[in-house]
């Protein structure tokens, strides 16, 4: 039978969001129905409000959630009602050419729920990411849930849907920052915070945060910088060259994903080193660089999708070490919310007054 829950909805580019009546379908061959218990507040959510993504109005926003499955559809036989979940956005498909090379984190077919939610008026809603979690229960794809440790809190755990992972697998995996490496990390939101995070877990001994912000730069040491840039003060190319021997950093990520910062990254690195950019550019975003420096200077540069993550193997290892105390996830969560305090948590994030806000349901 179909469930009748509230839900986030964001119906028209820049309007204000909802709270709205959902209807929430019985679970398709595939698919697991989800009890939402917490969801952060993400970015990506924002750009859905401001029609950033797409026009495919109205969206049902969220998808940084953890929560418990309810039901499973026809065929499903890795998860349970009861099983405690976090959601992912990057469900392999198994079949396609880079999962058949054995790089599923590349996955070019990923899976979503085949049925649609909707509003009470059976309007279909668009879930953003293929989530939907600002709701009290949503609609995914079986392989969109991710089984871990349920002594995690759900505020915690959702955390890794998204932005956390996207930052600490854009060191870890991407970038592949190792023992004893430099790292800078341009842009210290909760991306750039988890990508210094994730190089202190990989045993950087150099971990650079820069970024405009003070407060920012402040949160960034809690998570393992060792030294900050004010980049609105000094050259942050020279600073961190400055910082790194004369030399450059090993590996460079641009969590912001502008030009500006994206040419401060290639620059910043040393010979040989990687650029990793895990910020997303918006479409109209170009850069030019001379094609002599990108050959001289060698090394590597690198887009990170989603930290090239892969959520059964991830998700499963990070809670771990955060259960263990050796990964503090815990604070970046800077407030608890309800679903009616959405849109006032995007004005928040807007104004950089919090890391992650945190929908408790």
């Amino acid at each position: 039978m179909p469930h009748e829950v509230r839900g986030v909805v964001s119906r028209s580019k820049d309007a204000p969001v909802t709270v709205e009546t959902i209807v929430v379908p019985d679970p398709g061959p595939g698919e697991a129905v989800v009890r939402v218990l917490a969801c952060g507040v993400c970015h990506t959510d924002l750009h859905y409000r401001q029609g950033g993504i797409n026009d495919e109005f109205p969206f049902l926003l969220g998808h940084e959630a953890a929560g418990v499955v309810e039901e499973v559809g026809e065929g499903v036989t890795d998860l349970r009602p009861g099983d405690y979940v976090v959601l992912n956005w990057r469900a392999v498909c198994g079949k396609c050419r880079a999962c058949r090379r054995g790089r599923p984190w590349y996955c070019f077919d990923t899976h979503n729920a085949a049925r649609k939610m909707t509003l009470a008026d059976g309007t279909p809603l668009t879930p953003a990411l293929g989530i939907g979690a600002f709701a009290e229960k949503t609609l995914v794809h079986a392989g969109q849930c991710t089984k871990v440790d349920p002594a995690a809190e759900p505020a915690v755990a959702g955390l890794l849907g998204c932005g956390v992972m996207a930052g600490i697998g854009a060191a870890i995996n991407t970038g592949s920052v190792g023992r004893g490496d430099s790292v800078a990390v341009i842009g210290c939101g909760g991306v750039g915070d988890a990508a210094i995070a994730g190089s202190r877990l990989a045993g950087a001994s150099t971990i650079i945060a820069v970024d405009i912000d003070e407060r920012k730069l402040e949160t960034a040491r809690r998570f393992g910088a060792t030294h900050t840039v004010a980049a609105r003060e000094v050259d942050v190319v020279e600073r961190v060259r400055e910082l790194t021997n004369g030399f450059g950093a090993d590996v460079v990520i641009d969590a912001v994903g502008r030009p500006e910062t994206f040419r401060q990254a290639f620059y910043a690195r040393d010979l040989a080193g990687t650029v990793v950019l895990v910020g997303v550019p918006t479409p109209e975003m170009t850069i030019e660089l001379p094609l002599l420096d990108v050959f001289s200077r060698g090394g590597a540069v690198k887009s990170s999708w989603y930290g090239d993550c892969l959520p059964d193997r991830d998700f499963p290892m990070l809670i771990d070490l955060y259960l263990q105390g050796r990964l503090n996830l815990a604070d970046f969560v800077t407030e608890r919310i309800s679903l009616d305090d959405v849109e006032e948590a995007f004005e928040r994030m807007h104004h950089g007054d919090v890391l992650r806000s945190v929908v408790m349901l």
